[in-house]
């Protein structure tokens, strides 16, 4: 029994120094896809970001909702399409897009309000944070938007007081037509914005392996040079792709740490910050 307390006591230890380094410093999560979808996976990650914001770090939350879009818009008998990768977004999507977001986004304030740290939810366009020009493609997908900048000021107002903004991704044009944004574009410009110290994109995989098929091949770091000849070999593929580019975009942007993390770990978000060896893969320059 004594020996088990002496096990906790050490735990502590070893995050000592994590603690004191990111101390006063911002990270941003990208939370969606898979991870949104398990009840006790959700616990686990709002949990850490709460653990996060009484150890002195400044958690932003950046969420998506593709699982709960398509669903409702299944209901309205809507068809989803994806042309790589990217929601084809018409009038009548995009309403589905923007509330099923905004209920997703009070939910989780209010869960992470519940857990006993302050945060805020700011959707894109309403607090005038993502600012986008129509995505161009060989085929109009429609109300899609490629971040062109962004405004950090709500976001600033919150941390700075130890709030925690929890941000969903859409975006306005300059006349103030409402656009869907892919949540990982959207937390890598706002990872660069911001001057995040670390970005950590929630996935849910182990991180990136040479064998896609064999756990035991998991990169624990991955320079950037690399990542095209892995996307053309097909060992990063798929969902992974955006993700890897949202790592890439933040680290050319400045942020100076960007990882890929499995958020199907208990408390996988505690582990990559305050422990030695850290957990899934980080992307390097």
């Amino acid at each position: 029994m004594v020996q088990e307390f002496v096990d906790k006591a050490s735990v502590l230890i070893e995050a000592l120094p994590y603690i004191k380094k990111f101390r006063g410093q911002e990270v941003l999560i990208k939370y969606g896809g898979a991870a949104m979808t398990s009840e006790d996976i959700r616990v686990n990650i709002l949990h850490d970001l709460v653990f996060m914001n009484y150890m002195g770090l400044k958690p932003i939350l950046i969420h998506g909702g593709g699982p709960n879009i398509t669903k409702n818009l299944k209901e309205r008998g809507i068809e989803s399409r994806f042309v790589n990768g990217l929601r084809v977004t018409d009038e009548q999507t995009i309403g589905v897009v923007v509330k099923t977001l905004a209920d997703i986004n009070k939910e989780i304030v209010h869960d992470i309000n519940k857990f006993g740290a302050r945060a805020i939810g700011l959707s894109g366009h309403d607090a005038d944070i993502l600012h986008v020009v129509k995505h161009r493609a060989a085929e109009d997908i429609g109300f899609v938007g490629d971040v062109s900048s962004v405004n950090i000021y709500p976001m600033k107002e919150l941390t700075k007081v130890n709030i925690i903004p929890v941000i969903y991704g859409v975006g306005i044009d300059e006349k103030g037509d409402v656009y869907n944004v892919n949540a990982d574009e959207a937390a890598a410009k706002i990872a660069v914005a911001m001057g995040v110290h670390k970005l950590m994109v929630l996935t849910n995989v182990q991180g990136i392996m040479k064998d896609p098929t064999d756990e035991a091949s998991l990169m624990s770091s991955l320079h950037v040079n690399d990542v095209q000849n892995f996307i053309d070999e097909g060992t990063i593929s798929g969902g992974m792709i955006p993700k890897v580019n949202a790592c890439i975009t933040a680290l050319n942007g400045g942020v100076r740490k960007a990882h890929i993390v499995d958020g199907r770990i208990p408390h996988s978000l505690l582990l990559e910050i305050f422990t030695d060896k850290g957990i899934g893969t980080e992307i390097v320059l």
